[in-house]
């Protein structure tokens, strides 16, 4: 049976971070994708561009944003029930030394430019090998299958990248307090110029009112747009339970199109879904003696607010990688903690208020002047929530009276 110092299991964003700096450090690891590279992932795809700074793309080359990025937002058009529109940059001085922006990427063609990169330093990459266990005990033994038949190996840690309904986490007990909300998405062929004028390769679309609870999203791509929506605080801990939510998304969907002067879907379209591990308060991401370490969204890693996940996935990736170098995976959890716990707690209550009372929001907080280069900062890791969350609740509760309505508690 074959060894390796590390056993990464799914080559998203996480699992390819990690994967790539351990075999740049010297490890031996097996990177395994349940699916035939590349493979749809079901995602918005959208970034902030400080993940070049993450990706250590100066530094470490081997990653050219021009292949994989389809375009880049400088500018967000928010609405209420598709009304009310607010047209903002999120540059709204023209910075020029601190520009923020964000990457709209292709998840399919992302993911695979991270796997080979790993591969390229040094992972063995293997993809169509889909994980029937993960036995721990002692030195962790991972089984596994593929078109070549069975393929097993033992390590001395494995880290569990294989998302929301990861087996990782299911054969080892991990993140039993997990939250599940849902998101659902079309991708939509574009001629640019055609539909709204607002629809350019620079804006990224948002609606807060058509969906409860969540929000919906147009994102520019190089020729077709990715239309979502999202409910991002499910009336249950697993969002998948609501029979109602998949109508709702598909109706903010349908109409989101029709507001855009774009055709309906005409019937035959694949409508993708996918669950969303938000974050619920930390839980455990690794086992007691740190042979098995949880990353990305296996490990709950979905900003609560925004619902993104792909910069975080990156960092924690990374993370783990780290701690298992250093000899030290045992305290992998602590620095996860360290790194997102704080600020996404505050991120969690401004959620839990923001999705209560949405219209109020909107008016006295999204629509405010700097309301959207702030969201920025927010999603570029800039500023963190627990900078601002509990200021921007007081000033919306105060707003137009709403501290009589709005309960204390929230804030």
């Amino acid at each position: 049976m074959a060894h390796f110092d590390a056993i990464v299991i799914g080559s998203g964003p996480a699992g390819s971070t990690a994967a790539f700096h351990l075999a740049l450090g010297g490890a031996s690891v097996a990177l395994l994708e349940r699916y035939r590279l590349p493979r749809h992932k079901t995602c918005g795809g959208g970034m902030p561009m400080t993940m070049a700074d993450q990706l250590e793309i100066e530094r470490l080359g081997r990653l050219a944003p021009g292949s994989f990025v389809e375009a880049e937002v400088e500018w967000m058009r928010h609405t209420w029930m598709f009304g009310d529109a607010s047209l903002a940059p999120l540059n709204p001085n023209g910075e020029k030394g601190h520009r923020l922006a964000l990457w709209m990427v292709q998840r399919a063609i992302f993911d695979a430019a991270l796997a080979r990169r790993a591969a390229d330093a040094g992972a063995v990459l293997i993809d169509e090998m889909v994980v029937k266990s993960v036995e721990v005990g002692g030195p962790p033994t991972v089984r596994a299958c593929g078109p070549g038949g069975d393929w097993n190996a033992t390590c001395a840690v494995v880290i569990g990248a294989d998302g929301a309904n990861g087996v990782t986490a299911k054969c080892t007990g991990l993140r039993s307090k997990r939250a599940l909300a849902i998101g659902m998405e079309l991708e939509v062929p574009h001629r640019w110029g055609d539909g709204h004028a607002t629809l350019r390769r620079d804006v990224a679309h948002l609606e807060y009112g058509a969906v409860p609870r969540g929000y919906a999203w147009v994102f520019p791509k190089a020729e077709h747009l990715n239309v979502g929506a999202g409910v991002f605080r499910p009336r249950r801990a697993d969002g998948r339970g609501d029979a109602g939510v998949r109508q709702e998304l598909q109706a903010a969907i349908v109409a989101y199109l029709a507001a855009l002067d774009l055709p309906k879907p005409a019937g035959g379209e694949r409508w993708y879904a996918h669950p969303l591990p938000i974050y619920n308060g930390m839980d455990t991401v690794q086992t007691s003696d740190g042979r098995v370490l949880l990353a990305g969204d296996a490990a709950g890693l979905i900003n609560p607010f925004f619902g993104d996940g792909i910069l975080h996935a990156v960092k924690s990736g990374k993370l783990a990688a780290e701690a298992v170098l250093k000899g030290a995976p045992q305290m992998y959890a602590a620095t996860v903690d360290q790194e997102f716990k704080r600020n996404f707690d505050a991120a969690l209550r401004l959620a839990r208020f923001f999705y209560q009372f949405p219209g109020m929001c909107y008016r006295n907080g999204v629509q405010r002047p700097m309301a959207t280069r702030t969201a920025g900062m927010l999603l570029s890791g800039e500023v963190g929530f627990h900078q601002m969350a509990g200021r921007a609740m007081r000033r919306m509760r105060s707003a137009d009276g709403a501290s009589d309505r709005v309960p204390q508690a929230l804030s």
